[in-house]
């Protein structure tokens, strides 16, 4: 009861091949492969285009990491309904 032979799999795909056709997994493989693209394109930065080099947003990153420390003026949200 160890792993399967090569040939246990190649009967295994033959029935799948069988019962679903070729031209469904083919279809079930581009869309794998469009939502894996779309994953990839939406990890990006949202405001970054094809080609462009990184944005100097790195740079705040870089002073965190050195130790310096970052002062910023947090403003009150005006027009609440409480």
């Amino acid at each position: 009861m160890g792993s399967f032979s090569i040939w246990h799999w190649l009967i295994v795909l033959v029935i799948v091949a069988l019962i679903f056709g070729t031209k469904k997994i083919r279809n079930i493989g581009a869309d794998l492969g469009g939502a894996v693209k779309g994953f990839k394109e939406g990890m990006k930065d949202p405001n970054a285009k094809e080609g462009d080099a990184p944005h100097a947003d790195a740079a705040p990153t870089a002073r965190v990491a050195s130790g310096e420390t970052i002062d910023v003026q947090a403003k009150e949200k005006t027009g609440s309904t409480h």
